[in-house]
């Protein structure tokens, strides 16, 4: 093959006529394959034609393209002569012989307006990478790990309880030891009892002494209040009544006249002094409290027994005198209506009665003053005489006497 042959004048239709747009002319060479791109993680890209895309060019591309062929020199037309080749280029100088051949250079595209060749297209890819997302992490097992730790705790529950019970057990054994060894005091004295028979039991040998007789039992209040030979306290008005006025559960009440006889019957009213004489009555002691024109009058009977005051009351009839003085006028006398009442503790029979001061108004169950005046005088009367029981009966226990001696 000749060197220098085979430009572009000598190919038939290698010059086509100008203004005419021809395609590319295939070049005989081999086209080695593009080196591969790098990974990217993309899909591989389609493969450049190695050509120029069909159409115009624009006007600042066509007129200032870098891959315009020079001018050919002066007196040639480019296309003869032996030291250029297709296009006016110079060829390389041969190969000397057995030098290996040089791998033929990538196909040039044509540039189909200018005749020249265009610089070669080569397709590049994105160097971009694309990440991929982490797998979504899986969801715990709720149930399995509550299982878990209940199990946990269960061992270690199991392994406190062990050790407390390992602990008794050793205590236990350790105890156990001692006691069946007889491990007695570390002074070495002996603390045991003695034999019976080194225990004296001569005639002169002591013995413990125990009372016959057991302690008596507290005395009863009641009893100093129910007999007079046991009942020996002083009584009298001031006694029995004390201070200026009666006073109970913060009501209080002035007291008026008070008075004490022995003839029973002279502080009774009807057929209550007969009753009284009858049954024994040794003294008569009445005091009066008054309060918004209402008045009682308490009269206590003293009696040797309680027998004859549970008598004299069940007898009773009629009622004690009303007493007036001390700034408290008459009252239920002349035929007036009162309220009486009639009650007895131990050897003491007590008995009330109530009215309106003005002597003239006749006490109904709607006066409930009235009512109301001859219930705590009642009742002041009888603590009075359980108190004078206690007051004995606490004497009788300091002094070691009984109600009976």
């Amino acid at each position: 093959m000749s060197i220098g042959h085979g430009g572009p004048s000598d190919a038939p239709g290698a010059n086509p006529p100008h203004g005419t747009p021809q395609p590319p002319t295939p070049q005989p060479h081999f086209t080695p394959p593009p080196p591969p791109a790098p990974s990217t993680g993309l899909p591989p890209a389609a493969p450049s034609p190695g050509r120029v895309p069909a159409g115009p060019l624009p006007p600042h591309v066509a007129a200032a393209s870098p891959w315009a062929a020079p001018p050919p020199p002066e007196g040639g037309t480019g296309g003869q002569g032996g030291t250029s080749g297709q296009g006016g280029r110079p060829l390389p100088p041969p190969a000397p012989p057995g030098a290996p051949r040089p791998a033929p250079a990538a196909p040039v595209p044509h540039h189909p307006y200018s005749g020249h060749p265009a610089p070669p297209v080569t397709s590049q890819s994105p160097t971009a990478q694309v990440t991929p997302l982490p797998a979504p992490a899986p969801s715990p097992d709720w149930s399995a790990l509550a299982d878990a730790a209940a199990r946990a705790r269960r061992k270690r529950l199991l392994g406190i309880g062990g050790g407390v019970l390992a602990t008794l057990t050793v205590a236990a054994l350790v105890t156990t030891a001692i006691v069946s060894s007889g491990t007695g005091p570390a002074d070495g004295k002996n603390t045991s009892l003695p034999s019976p028979e080194s225990l004296p039991t001569g005639p002169g040998a002591p013995s413990p002494s125990f009372s016959p007789v057991a302690p008596p039992p507290p005395p009863d209040p009641k009893d100093f209040i129910s007999s007079a030979d046991k009942d020996k306290a002083p009584l009298s008005a001031d006694t029995l009544f004390p201070g200026a006025s009666l006073t109970l559960e913060n009501r209080t009440y002035p007291k008026g006249a008070t008075h004490r006889v022995t003839d029973c019957a002279s502080g009774a009213q009807g057929r209550l002094g007969g009753i009284l004489n009858a049954n024994g009555c040794t003294q008569l002691i009445r005091a009066t409290f008054t309060k918004g024109g209402a008045a009682v009058t308490v009269g206590v009977a003293v009696f040797p027994t309680e027998a004859q005051a549970l008598k004299a009351k069940a007898q009773v009839k009629d009622g004690v005198a009303s007493l007036p003085g001390s700034g408290v006028p008459t009252f239920c006398r002349n035929g007036t209506i009162c309220r009486k009442t009639a009650n007895s503790y131990g050897r003491y029979a007590y008995f009330t009665v109530g009215g309106f001061t003005d002597n003239k108004r006749d006490v109904t169950t709607a006066d409930k003053n009235v009512f109301a005046l001859g219930d705590d005088a009642a009742k002041y009367t009888f603590l009075r005489i359980v108190e004078r029981g206690r007051a004995q009966a606490s004497a009788a226990a300091a002094t070691g006497t009984t109600a009976s001696g």
